[in-house]
């Protein structure tokens, strides 16, 4: 009885100590959420690292498949329809899993949860395949980042040892937009400051975007940022002295704004024609 009693309370100890003490992880978790487009892309995964060990092609074999990650599945997330590598993926989560070589790397998205030991190839819902990359320095812990993010396009980088790959997204907005700055046009309250800088930014209609910043500086005669735009767009029109003037028009507007950054844009602006 004595006997019992001391196992029980060794048991105890013990669930008392697992309980008590936190110890890291030694894969730890990151989750990565980043604005792209007109959603976000979110990937959760496993960090594990190097520890002086060989990684690919030997705890990572070659011509097998591999969770991208430790522990849990590596989750990807997209906010809205893709492109990824050229080849359409809808919206939704996946776990993304490998099949790495030496000079390149299969990707599946696969619409499972149960990782690599109970995967279903039925279950793929794309694969892609894309080059390595050499890396000139060693990536301790397994890293997986969001890169070359614009507009419309952006890079899923995974990168350890010293190999990396870059995975191409991209997604179609400008029709999208197109149809929400058209939609928004035909209200009271029209969004001539952002509809402009978009056509600016996109190369579209140079002349539309100049009419919209135009209406957009008489609705506030005082925002020198609007003024700056038009002066962008003369610019690129090949208007030089008009842009000129909007801009030294901006320059005084920035100085009674005690904003100093818009006055070195427009000076720079300036000395560009």
């Amino acid at each position: 009885m004595k006997q019992l009693f001391a196992i029980a309370l060794v048991a105890i100890s013990l669930n008392s100590f697992a309980q008590a003490v936190k110890m890291p992880a030694p894969s730890p978790g990151q989750t990565i959420k980043q604005d792209f487009s007109l959603s976000f892309i979110e990937v959760n995964y496993s960090r594990p690292v190097i520890k002086s060990r060989t990684i690919f092609g030997d705890i990572v074999p070659f011509g097998k498949l591999w969770r991208a990650g430790a522990n849990n599945p590596t989750k990807v997330t997209f906010g809205e329809d893709v492109k990824v590598a050229g080849k359409d993926l809808k919206a939704g989560s996946y776990q993304l899993m490998i099949i790495p070589t030496a000079k390149n790397w299969e990707i599946i998205f696969n619409k499972g949860t149960n990782g690599v030991f109970n995967y279903h190839p039925e279950e793929d819902v794309l694969k892609v395949t894309v080059p390595t990359n050499t890396l000139a320095s060693s990536v301790e812990s397994f890293t997986i980042q969001l890169g070359q993010v614009i507009a419309n396009t952006c890079e899923i980088q995974i990168m350890w040892e010293k190999t990396s790959v870059s995975i191409p997204v991209t997604t179609e907005i400008d029709a999208k937009i197109a149809a929400s700055i058209e939609k928004a046009m035909s209200v009271d309250t029209k969004p001539y400051f952002e509809s402009a800088s978009y056509y600016f930014e996109t190369g579209r209609d140079l002349k539309k975007a100049l009419e919209w910043a135009t209406k957009a500086s008489e609705a506030n005669p005082s925002a020198y940022w609007v003024m700056h735009l038009k002066a962008k767009i003369q610019a690129k029109l090949g208007d030089k002295v008009g842009a000129k003037a909007t801009a030294l028009k901006s320059i005084e507007l920035a100085k009674a704004g005690k904003n100093e950054d818009y006055v070195s844009l427009n000076q720079k602006l300036i000395d560009s024609l």
